[in-house]
């Protein structure tokens, strides 16, 4: 008998690993099949410094803002920055241009 824990869905004791995900044939739901490690991400500056949540960043390279005209430029200071999941790491204030979300890779910390 294996030992691959039931259906989260339909509770069918039939579900099967392809790849990295658990399957049911029966619902068609699939899922991760490793368990999480309760490990936090840890988000990580251009030069591989960790971020932490109410950092201060600088911005290393010119970034245009989607939709608008206006440039964050080089040397931009980002006080009381919010890491979030997704796409852009950064939640944050830019002064001049508003709220805006950045990518870790093109701040540094301090």
């Amino acid at each position: 008998m294996s030992d691959l824990p039931p259906c989260p869905a339909c509770a069918s004791t039939y579900t099967y690993e392809a790849q990295d995900l658990l399957n049911c044939p029966e619902c068609g739901h699939e899922w991760s099949g490793t368990p999480s490690t309760g490990a936090a991400k840890v988000w990580r500056d251009a030069n591989g410094n960790a971020l932490q949540d109410g950092d201060t960043i600088t911005v290393i390279k010119d970034l245009k803002v989607k939709g608008s005209s206006a440039v964050v430029k080089v040397g931009t200071k980002v006080k009381n920055i919010r890491l979030v999941e997704g796409d852009h790491d950064i939640d944050c204030k830019i002064p001049g241009i508003g709220a805006m979300g950045l990518k870790s890779e093109f701040v540094k910390k301090g």
